[in-house]
């Protein structure tokens, strides 16, 4: 079988969305419903992002991330975030060792961020001085410790879930922290149908067993697929006058912005909605995006980069009302 770097990039364009289909086969296996919420999830890995899950208790958002990573063939790290959670514990402590041959009294001790898919688990549990112990890891990743910095393992990807309907005894997640997702993905129930297929599958003897689809080279590769596909020029000229028109001190922003605004997206905003494009795209076996494409990962992408000020609250205007009228739908 020939492998990624055997392949041009027209053929890797047709290899990944095969094996896409595959993957979502495996994943059915486990998970039942929530399609769109893996596909945004599988969009963000190829594209190098990380992504925000929220979502009531019992939807499957640690069983999503963890099935993936099953199908995905890399190793895979669960951090229960608490308020006593140090930064420590997530990025891993220096030991003293007298038995260490080479001279160094102490041993640094990787912490659970020395994995591929991180599951950061009600990440808004923990005080900021913590939150904050992801933030190199997510943007650079490395991990600095002891005046030494590790670089992480390739691929590597940060899950981080909240619920949004528990607040007591949460810390906000700062702005700044935020636009490092990519995605801001919002989990609701399933419908009826998947719900009675969920009971059946869940109770009683059956043990899924997903086969992994990807291996880790594999990934890499894809992600370099990504970075190579070509976008027309008008599209990006209006992804960035899309993002442009959401600020509002532009202007050439619309009322809406203007009145319910208090602060719009920032040039992150863009890269990530062209590189959800892209993914997207190639997904569905295209070697380049369009706009549709971009409208499609638009709400993932936006829902945390516009901030609504109180004109927005007083008259009941949900932030997704808001997306969509930007992006005239």
């Amino acid at each position: 079988m020939p492998t990624v770097n055997n392949l041009s990039d027209s053929e890797l364009v047709q290899d990944l969305s095969a094996k896409y289909k595959n993957l979502r086969s495996e994943i059915s296996k486990v998970i039942v419903g929530q399609d769109k919420i893996i596909e945004q999830v599988i969009i963000s890995i190829l594209s190098k992002g990380h992504c925000l899950l929220v979502g009531v208790p019992g939807l499957a958002k640690t069983l999503i991330v963890k099935t993936i990573s099953d199908v995905l063939g890399v190793k895979f790290s669960r951090i229960q975030f608490t308020p006593d959670l140090m930064p420590s514990d997530i990025t891993g402590t220096e030991i003293f060792d007298s038995y260490n041959n080479d001279g160094k009294k102490f041993k640094f001790i990787k912490g659970p961020v020395f994995a591929n898919i991180i599951l950061a688990d009600e990440i808004n549990r923990t005080p900021p001085k913590t939150q904050s112990a992801l933030l190199e890891a997510m943007q650079e990743h490395k991990v600095t410790a002891a005046g030494t910095t590790y670089t992480l393992e390739e691929p590597f990807f940060v899950l981080a879930t909240q619920n949004p309907i528990e607040q007591e005894g949460t810390y906000p997640l700062p702005e700044a922290q935020l636009d490092r997702f990519m995605f801001n993905l919002w989990l609701d129930y399933t419908n009826e149908e998947d719900e009675i297929e969920i009971i059946k599958k869940t109770t009683g003897t059956y043990i899924p067993e997903p086969q992994v689809i990807f291996s880790k080279n594999e990934i890499i590769g894809y992600q370099e697929l990504i970075r190579k596909v070509p976008v027309a020029d008008e599209v990006i000229k209006y992804t960035v006058g899309i993002v442009s028109k959401s600020r509002p001190n532009n202007p050439d922003a619309p009322k809406f912005i203007k009145d319910y605004i208090s602060w719009g997206a920032g040039p992150r905003a863009s890269q990530y909605l062209i590189l959800g494009a892209k993914a997207l795209s190639v997904l569905d076996g295209r070697f380049s995006p369009n706009i549709d494409d971009v409208k499609k990962v638009s709400k993932s992408v936006l829902r945390h980069r516009l901030i609504p000020n109180f004109n927005a609250e007083a008259d009941n205007i949900n932030i997704l009302e808001i997306i969509e009228n930007l992006f005239g739908k």
